[in-house]
């Protein structure tokens, strides 16, 4: 069914923060735009998940096969969350049913049981989150779309210039993130295309598969960097631990064992995206946040 009633509020809000007019359009058209998904695949739509930055819906085909649609906010530029399910194919990652650019709409495999990887005790979901990105890690097909880390990375510049220094960011936070990017990107490793936003939300229990990874953004570069997104959450729990660093030396000491992958280079990803993380919430929502730096500051004696 289309949307019914009015959309959460703080849907709306994200929407409208990151893509102003466009998003007032694209939100006033969800209902025309489900519908329109519905005929185009047969579909039988329900109401949706909890809602982020898309609309996200459970549905069935006309066949009884569960499905998940999902509409695209507004966006600029390629669509590398559907290159990279392509570019997955199935391989850790839900599989792709079908798609439809005009529509901005992706019909998605839909995974049952569908519990997220924080219903494991954390040193049990450290090792599946491991296992599940060397799952995920092979090298960008020739001509892809995806940005680079180094794409990515030009936000610390533009945190600089926004605030021109360092502005509520702590000064030796943000030098330590800029020295550590210098000193990662120094050093030639493999590149790979990445989940980019691989944590506990975005991991699901599965049927053909016991773990397999949602909402992949694509981004192209060192696997390690992997291991920010991880460590930052669950979001509530990161930023409630009162042993925050002896945690997170533990879950990297998980990380290096399970993927192979050094673990202080993993620390200086961990702590260069965090700083990262922060500066988005600032660009995208204009509110910076304390919190979101509670981790890349405990990171600091493990880099």
């Amino acid at each position: 069914m289309p949307p019914s009633g009015p959309l959460p509020a703080d849907f709306v809000q994200r929407t409208l923060d990151l893509h102003g007019q466009a998003g007032r359009v694209w939100l006033a058209q969800l209902p025309q735009l489900v519908a329109a998904c519905a005929a185009r695949w047969g579909l039988t739509p329900r109401p949706p998940f909890a809602l982020s930055y898309n609309y996200v819906a459970p549905a069935t085909l006309a066949d009884g096969t569960p499905c998940v649609l999902k509409l695209r906010a507004p966006h600029a530029g390629p669509w590398t969350e559907l290159a990279a399910l392509r570019h997955y194919a199935g391989r850790g990652c839900a599989a792709v049913l079908a798609a439809d650019d005009a529509l901005g709409a992706l019909l998605i495999e839909q995974l049952r049981p569908g519990a997220p990887l924080t219903t494991l005790p954390d040193d049990e979901a450290t090792g599946v989150a491991a296992a599940l990105m060397t799952r995920l890690w092979r090298p960008p097909p020739p001509d892809h779309p995806f940005p680079t880390l180094a794409d990515w990375m030009r936000g610390l510049a533009r945190l600089r210039a926004h605030y021109g220094g360092p502005g509520p960011f702590p000064a030796a936070l943000l030098a330590r993130a800029e020295g550590l990017w210098a000193d990662l990107r120094s050093e030639p490793t493999p590149s790979v295309v990445l989940h980019g936003d691989l944590h506990h939300a975005n991991i699901l229990a599965a049927e053909r598969v016991p773990w397999l990874a949602i909402d992949p953004q694509g981004v192209v570069g060192d696997p390690a960097f992997e291991a920010g997104a991880l460590l930052r959450n669950p979001l509530a729990a990161v930023r409630a631990w009162p042993d925050l660093a002896a945690r997170t030396a533990r879950r990297l000491a998980i990380l290096a064992e399970r993927t192979g992958l050094d673990r202080r280079r993993l620390a200086g990803w961990a702590l260069v995206s965090g700083v990262l993380s922060a500066w988005w919430t600032v660009e995208d929502h204009g509110r910076f946040r304390a919190a979101e730096l509670r981790l890349p500051e405990a990171l600091v004696s493990l880099s």
